[in-house]
């Protein structure tokens, strides 16, 4: 009776998973902007949209020209909200998609610098 007792492993060894039957998990990268830190993401955004060049008007008795100026930090950071809730509010109207997901399009297409979101397509 002690030979039916044989050791027997606890846990059937399973085979390693593959990717399309090819290739293993070691050898796949994924840069997916969702893995990222959304406050990060949100960050890069502002940075992105922000205008670093702004114009005034320079003149007297009626002639009237303009000079470029630089813009300071806070009204750069609040322009590019501005501009992002702007772009999102745009995106929204008239459209299936909500706001919530019209807003995080423009976060995340601001992040990565593309020219898809309103802040990249407004004369600033």
């Amino acid at each position: 009776m002690a030979e039916d007792w044989e050791a027997v492993p606890a846990v059937a060894e399973t085979p390693e998973i593959k990717l399309f039957g090819k290739w293993s998990t070691d050898d796949v990268q994924i840069n997916d902007i969702s893995l990222q830190n959304p406050l990060q993401i949100l960050v890069n955004a502002i940075i992105n949209s922000g205008p670093r060049e702004d114009s005034t008007r320079i003149g007297r008795a009626g002639t009237v020209r303009r000079q470029a100026v630089d813009v300071s930090p806070l009204r750069r950071v609040n322009q590019a909200i501005w501009l992002l809730c702007t772009g999102a509010r745009e995106a929204a109207f008239r459209n299936i998609k909500t706001i919530a997901e019209c807003l995080a399009d423009e976060l995340i297409n601001a992040a990565k610098k593309t020219s898809v979101f309103h802040v990249s397509q407004s004369n600033v």
